[in-house]
């Protein structure tokens, strides 16, 4: 097995490999066990104990069935030089998302459980699950672990066995009663995200969270100024009478947008996220000012489905898609076609979609239904008509190894890799008798999208 050397202590540490750590279980601790934790803790960590401070778990780990550590998260400290400014959020930002960081503010390995690697293998552990255990008591998620070694006493190799990025030193302050004192005794900050994205998520511009405990990577996607979601938006015709109106279409759509991204997915699950947003927020997405509430409110649940009622859905979806190709790098387009579970059309027949996706980002920059009366094959060209395409490659499946689609794509300044099957019976035979040295660098090449002869 690999070995990797950790950068905090400069100890040389192995990955778990002895059968005995196969059955470590990690677990919250269960009512009646909180005072035998409360007591261990107290007596061998030695820091003490008396309160974690916060929103708050304990856990216990079990190696074999018997008690072999325990581990304390609560509420991020609230000021952390080295935390902060790798994040790169400003004051406002972190005021208002510092419960999505926890502290792991207490870790003993019990004396009785002596065993190389168990701490690495409990940490791990139990950041499988913390998020989600997170969630279930607070009613949030998690995207950022913390912690602070004290390197006078620990070297921390467990943290960067399991994963962890130590980010510098404290000032040597600590936090008592609301107040700063100076102990002066500095330690290691050490961070681990909890999923991807975490870091960027944390300093987006705003902050939306999936149903599915995964981040949406707004770091990426710019809301406001030129190129950014606002400014795309206003390119809709707006089909509403100018007269009474509060909302802007662009706010409207803007924050539709963002909420379905974090895993809304009706009318009200729109109107509820919106609802959760900040000042800060609704501001920056236009929302109307109440000089009566002195505040900024979001759109209703009857404004939103107006407003997404009466739209041009192919026009949404095509600016949309410009939008979301501007904010990805992605150089491989992938044709991919799916009929919809559970919808249908007049006629009774079910809705086929051909997508034209980024293949690294898996993000969706084009898209067009295809007709009863047609297949994928006719629909590749004018999906394809709205994408850039110079410089890029489309990769496709056998059914669109076709050649004249093939010619368009080369005439559009882009390479194309095709699957052949036996659909192309002559061409799969072709490509069977040609020769590895017919690939060779040293050939000269012929032309885009063509094969040297």
């Amino acid at each position: 097995m690999k070995r990797e050397t950790g950068s905090l202590g400069g100890k040389r540490w192995e990955p778990p490999s002895e059968p005995l750590l196969k059955s470590v279980v990690v677990r919250p601790i269960r009512a009646e066990e909180e005072s035998t934790w409360d007591s261990l803790m107290s007596e061998h960590h030695y820091l003490g104990f008396r309160r974690l401070v916060g929103e708050f778990l304990k856990y216990v780990a079990l190696l074999e069935g018997e008690w072999a550590a325990l581990l304390g998260w609560s509420s991020a400290a609230f000021a952390c030089g080295p935390r902060d400014r790798w994040i790169g959020w400003c004051e406002e930002q972190k005021t208002e998302r510092l419960r999505y960081i926890v502290n792991n503010s207490r870790f003993l390995v019990l004396p009785a459980a002596r065993v190389k690697n168990l701490a690495s293998k409990v940490l791990a552990l139990n950041i499988k699950r913390i998020s989600q255990d997170w969630e279930g008591v607070y009613g949030h998620p998690l995207l950022l672990a913390e912690t602070f070694i004290d390197q006078e006493r620990f070297a921390g190799s467990c943290y960067i066995a399991a994963g962890w990025i130590p980010l510098g030193k404290s000032l040597g302050y600590g936090r008592n009663g609301g107040r700063y004192f100076f102990h002066g005794k500095p330690k290691t900050v050490l961070v681990r995200a909890l999923c991807d994205g975490a870091r960027e998520a944390l300093a987006s511009e705003i902050l939306t969270m999936r149903a599915s405990k995964e981040v949406f990577k707004v770091s990426i996607a710019s809301i406001k100024g030129k190129g950014g979601l606002m400014e795309v938006l206003k390119k809709v015709r707006d089909f509403r009478k100018r007269r009474g109106i509060r909302h802007p279409q662009a706010t409207v759509l803007a924050i539709s947008v963002c909420a379905m991204m974090a895993g809304a997915r009706s009318f009200v699950g729109i109107a509820e996220w919106a609802c959760t947003l900040s000042q800060r927020d609704l501001k920056k997405l236009g929302c109307h000012f109440s000089e009566a509430l002195k505040r900024y409110v979001p759109p209703s649940e009857p404004t939103i489905r107006r407003v997404l009622q009466s739209i041009d859905a192919d026009e949404v979806d095509r600016v949309l898609g410009e939008w979301l190709e501007a904010q990805c790098a992605g150089d491989a387009i992938a044709l991919d076609g799916k009929t919809l579970r559970g919808a249908r059309r007049d006629d009774g027949k079910r809705v086929h979609l051909l997508s034209a996706l980024l293949q690294k980002e898996k993000v969706v920059i084009a898209q067009k239904e295809v007709s009863s009366k047609s297949n994928e094959i006719s629909s590749a060209k004018p999906l394809l008509e709205s994408v850039n395409l110079e410089g890029r490659v489309v990769t496709a499946d056998a059914m669109h190894a076709q050649t004249d689609l093939a010619k368009y794509i080369v005439g559009r300044g882009a390479d194309y890799v095709f699957i052949v099957k036996r659909n192309q019976r002559r061409l799969l035979e072709d490509i069977k008798r040609i020769e590895d040295d017919d690939f060779s660098p040293l050939t000269p090449r012929v032309g885009k999208g063509s094969r040297p002869d």
